[in-house]
């Protein structure tokens, strides 16, 4: 795995996430409000978060010249889990933009990292409904919500990664913005343990104690209601031997599963992708469309058909990149940013069938 300083980045192989998003599978549970006292006791651990420090690069843009259409104005974040601490400089930084937060707006109801709540919908409907939540509580025409996805890697499945995607609503001029990051670095994972059993590897790759973990009952048990089995925010070794064995006992086969917890304010290696993607944003809002100058302007399609470089016959891999206005119809082809011409043989479905 790459170090925590490590960033993480768009893959090389540039599939495009913004026009085929994939949904990780999530860990589910199935609610239930009977269980014992004593597991109940565990399930509520998330200890203070602590609000982390992100570097940011002011110099990446000019805010002079044209003047940034988001300067001064203020956007509410809906969120439950800190997620301002990493995207509030960037937007702030890079946009002009001062984020609000409503502690009475629940994100939870619309699906939770633990599976107790289903997602209701793709990631973008969620992130859209998460922004709305917000504004309708405050009254601001602007909002802002992120919706994030882990499991195997798109690309090199053997891998863990995710999907980060942050949508921002401008109900004053009538669009909706998703930007979107495929991680490469990330701790997400998950191990299957007895109570007497040594995972020292896992707590190494799952970067604990710094990285909160989760733990719940591998198999649950007929008489185990698994959302109180579920103990989550795990940050110090003696609670996690406790949950442990809470877990087994409530497991038929006898064993715990411990999983990442990711949601953003219990994993600095999440809020540093988010802050990365706060910054992809920012580019965006300050970006005018050249024929209606409305914020906002950037990818908004692509094309395939990549030519094999064996065969010349064209692949499913990007060829070209459509950049568009999210409110008028203007759009522009334009060549792939990195410059590539062409694939391997690996990537054809002619020479690789």
């Amino acid at each position: 795995m790459l170090s925590d300083r490590a960033m993480p980045k768009k893959l090389g192989l540039y599939d495009d996430f913004d026009r085929a998003e994939r949904n990780f599978t999530p860990l589910h549970a199935k609610d239930d409000s009977n269980a014992g006292d004593e597991v109940e006791a565990l399930r509520d651990v998330t200890p203070v978060p602590r609000e982390p420090a992100f570097d940011f690069d002011d110099s990446i843009l000019d805010m002079s010249n044209p003047p940034a259409p988001y300067f001064g104005r203020q956007a509410v974040l809906a969120t439950m889990h800190q997620k301002q601490a990493a995207l509030g400089p960037a937007l702030r930084d890079g946009a002009g933009l001062v984020l609000l937060t409503s502690r009475e707006v629940d994100t939870d109801q619309l699906g939770t990292f633990a599976g107790e709540i289903p997602r209701r919908g793709s990631m973008r409907e969620v992130a859209i409904a998460k922004a709305r939540l917000g504004m309708q509580e405050t009254g601001r025409a602007l909002g802002l919500a992120s919706e994030g996805s882990f499991g195997p890697h798109p690309s090199i499945p053997f891998m863990p990664g995710g999907v980060e995607l942050l949508t921002f609503v401008d109900d004053e001029r009538g669009f909706v913005l998703h930007e979107t990051l495929v991680v490469d670095e990330t701790n997400f994972g998950h191990c299957v343990v007895s109570p007497a059993e040594a995972f020292d590897d896992f707590l190494q790759r799952a970067r604990f104690p710094s990285h909160a973990l989760m733990v719940r009952p591998n198999t649950l048990a007929n008489d185990a209601p698994q959302a109180l089995a579920l103990v989550k925010g795990i940050t110090d070794p003696g609670t996690l031997v406790q949950a442990i064995a809470a877990a087994c006992r409530h497991s038929s086969d006898g064993k715990a599963r411990i999983e990442s917890d990711m949601r953003a304010h219990l994993n600095p290696t999440r809020m540093r992708s988010l802050a990365q993607l706060a910054q992809q944003l920012a580019r965006r809002l300050h970006s005018p469309c050249p024929a209606c100058a409305c914020p906002g302007w950037g990818k908004v399609d692509v094309v395939d058909g990549l030519p094999c470089a064996a065969c010349g016959l064209p692949t499913a891999m990007v060829l070209q990149e459509v950049f568009g206005c999210l409110r008028c119809t203007h759009r522009e082809t334009r060549a792939r940013s990195d410059g590539r011409k062409q694939t391997g043989p690996e990537h054809c479905p002619y020479c690789n069938p």
